[in-house]
């Protein structure tokens, strides 16, 4: 299968965790195509937003198994992609998406 670098790519993954990894660790959690590997997401990301990519790690997220009216189904498979960029270069899918992290007040009300 011939990808291009725009079927690669397939957008951000918009959840709690990847937020977390974005601030604190600043890595990238990215939706990318099943068939695609380590080297492909590199290349796209680099020609793509003109960065500089130290670091590719993918995570096969298989589907569940579910019980639908007594029939066995299977969810669908994701992969992802978790990207370190090299140092002075930034990508912040997060603000542009609008992903912010709500979080609830700890303190007792009376």
């Amino acid at each position: 299968m011939d990808l291009s670098i725009y079927d690669i790519i397939i957008g951000p993954v918009i959840s709690d965790k990847a937020y977390k990894l974005n601030k604190l660790f600043k890595k990238l959690a990215l939706k990318v195509h099943p068939a695609a590997n380590k080297p492909m997401v590199k290349e796209a990301l680099e020609k793509l937003f003109s960065v500089k990519v130290d670091k590719v790690s993918i995570v096969v997220r298989k589907g569940k198994n579910r019980k639908v009216r007594g029939r066995s189904t299977t969810g669908k498979l994701t992969k992802r992609a978790i990207v370190t960029l090299a140092d002075g270069y930034s990508l912040d899918f997060m603000d542009q998406a609008g992903g912010h992290v709500v979080q609830a007040d700890t303190a007792k009300k009376d």
